[in-house]
Parts: C-alpha cells; sequence; structure tokens
C-alpha cells in the first residue's frame, strides 16, 4: 500500500523539510551549486536543487528544492524567467537607444558561451518584454522578462552592437522564476535563523520560509486522479482517463502536475490524451513524486 503525503498544509515538519522548497534570495559570490549545497546541510536533508543555475556574482531568486522534491526540478527549465540587469555601454548612450531595446522583444538567436552546460549550437529564445527602466552616463538599467534558457550576458553584448556604442552586461539580478518572485524571498541568514527556532519549539518561522514542494507546481496545469490511480502511478503506469478526477485546461504534450483528491503531488507528466475520455492513457509518466 503506497503511503501518500496528505495534504499540503497539514504535514508535520520532518515532512515539510523532505519535501519542501525555500524562494532563496542567492547572495553573490557562491555558485547556485555550492547554495544549494549549503541549504541541504543546514536543513538536514539527504538532498537539495537548485532551480536554474546563476553565475557566482549573479544575486536574487534561486528556488531550491529539498530532499524528494529534487524530482521536480524539470518544472523550473520550462519557466518564464525575469531579471534586472545593469547595460554597461562603451560609448555615451545614443538617443535611439530605447528604439533599438524594443527591437530585441522579440525570437532572438543564441549561440552558448563556451563555459556553459549545454552544446554550443545556434538556438531560438524568445524575449517576452524587454524595458528601458533608466539611462544614466554610459549605464542603462533594463528589466528582461525571457524564455529559460536565454543568456542575458550575450543579449547585452547584442543590444551593444545594435546600438553601434559596443556593450557588456555589469551587474545581473534575477527577480522571478516561475512560479515564485521576489516578493516572498528569504535569505539564507532567514533560514538559518528559522530553523534555530524551529530547535527551539517555535515552527512558525521555518514554515513561512519553507513551503511544500506542491507550491513549484502551481504554475502547471494540473489533474486530480483518485486514490487508486495514484497508486498505479507509484507503481510506473501511466494516468489512465478512468483514474482522472478533473482535469484543468491544457495543451497536447504539456507539462502537467497530478495530484491526489487532497492536493498531495503524485506524478508529473506530458498530457497525451483526453482527460475526459470513457478510455485510454492521459498523462505519460515523466517524474513520479510518491
Amino acid at each position: 500500500m503506497t503511503e501518500f503525503r496528505g495534504p499540503p498544509d497539514d504535514r508535520s515538519l520532518s515532512d515539510l523539510l523532505s519535501f519542501g522548497v525555500v524562494n532563496l534570495d542567492k547572495p553573490p559570490g557562491p555558485s547556485a551549486h555550492q547554495v544549494a549545497a549549503w541549504v541541504r546541510d543546514m536543513a538536514g536533508v539527504e538532498q537539495a536543487a537548485h532551480a536554474g543555475t546563476l553565475d557566482p556574482k549573479v544575486t536574487g531568486c534561486l528556488p531550491t528544492l529539498l530532499g524528494d522534491a529534487t524530482r521536480m526540478a524539470q518544472v523550473f527549465l520550462e519557466g518564464t524567467k525575469e531579471y534586472v540587469s545593469v547595460l554597461e555601454l562603451h560609448k555615451p548612450a545614443p538617443s535611439d537607444l530605447d528604439a533599438v531595446v524594443s527591437e530585441f522583444e522579440a525570437d532572438v538567436y543564441q549561440k552558448p558561451p563556451r563555459k556553459s552546460a549545454v552544446t554550443r549550437r545556434l538556438r531560438s529564445r524568445e524575449v517576452y518584454e524587454l524595458d528601458l527602466l533608466e539611462v544614466q552616463d554610459r549605464q542603462a538599467l533594463l528589466r528582461i522578462r525571457c524564455e529559460s534558457g536565454t543568456y542575458v550576458r550575450k543579449l547585452c553584448h547584442d543590444i551593444g552592437l545594435a546600438a553601434g556604442t559596443g556593450a557588456h552586461m555589469g551587474h545581473l539580478r534575477r527577480t522571478a522564476t516561475d512560479p515564485f518572485d521576489d516578493a516572498t524571498l528569504s535569505t539564507m541568514y532567514d533560514l538559518a535563523d528559522a530553523l534555530a527556532f524551529a530547535e527551539d519549539g517555535d515552527e512558525g518561522p521555518i514554515r513561512d520560509i519553507v513551503a511544500p514542494a506542491e507550491r513549484a507546481l502551481s504554475h502547471l496545469p494540473h489533474l486530480t486522479v483518485a486514490y487508486s490511480a495514484a497508486e498505479q502511478v507509484a507503481q510506473g503506469a501511466p494516468v489512465y482517463a478512468p483514474g482522472v478526477i478533473a482535469a484543468e485546461d491544457a495543451e497536447r504534450g504539456s507539462l502537467v502536475a497530478c495530484v491526489t483528491p487532497d492536493d498531495a503531488a503524485v506524478c508529473l507528466g506530458r498530457l497525451v490524451g483526453d482527460p475526459d475520455a470513457e478510455g485510454g492513457e492521459v498523462v505519460s509518466l515523466e517524474r513520479v513524486l510518491v
């Protein structure tokens, strides 16, 4: 018999830490991997995973998954990212800089830098919004909302070429990564203090910082499945139509989250069939979460 975690908001502290997520404000200096390792050791869990690499000097939104929640790290590969960056111009800003910047609010072609974890081949990434917030001397402040995998450093370089001045990326801060933003960030110090309070019997601060891992799935379409179907999923079976109780609208091929009737995560998968059909496969499994 599979043991389900139960309602996300009713879990014990140990269950929360073993299947939780922290919306961490990454400090400048350490790598994202080092920060995740520190969080792992502080929380006393076997593993932790960060949501999308940030270079050592980059700060901001770094959701970090704890324990078994590391299985769902892929959810951050497809979401939208948002940044604030300083564009360091090599000459005084041209009068038409705003118009130049607006041209990059589109599909852009980029080749990953030499020091990257992916194959260096030309690829397309969409910049959904690109705002010139302020210009002072040879510096411009940009707000960038873009597809995951967009290289802001390369974007800044290309804007400089188009402006005729040359440019490079200065300070960079990530302000959002779906479904998290900078409104609920916690620092490493906040986490350390909250864990100390928890050891003294006050769980309030740590529950304010560590959310149930289901929070990381809130931006995905959800399918509610019966417990009997969840039992089968735990054994590696896909989700079939008779096991679906309710389903949010989603396009075929999109990543979806399946949950029990009390909202506990069951699996991640791709929608391959009609949830309202009388039979057939509906969700092809990618990650089992029970």
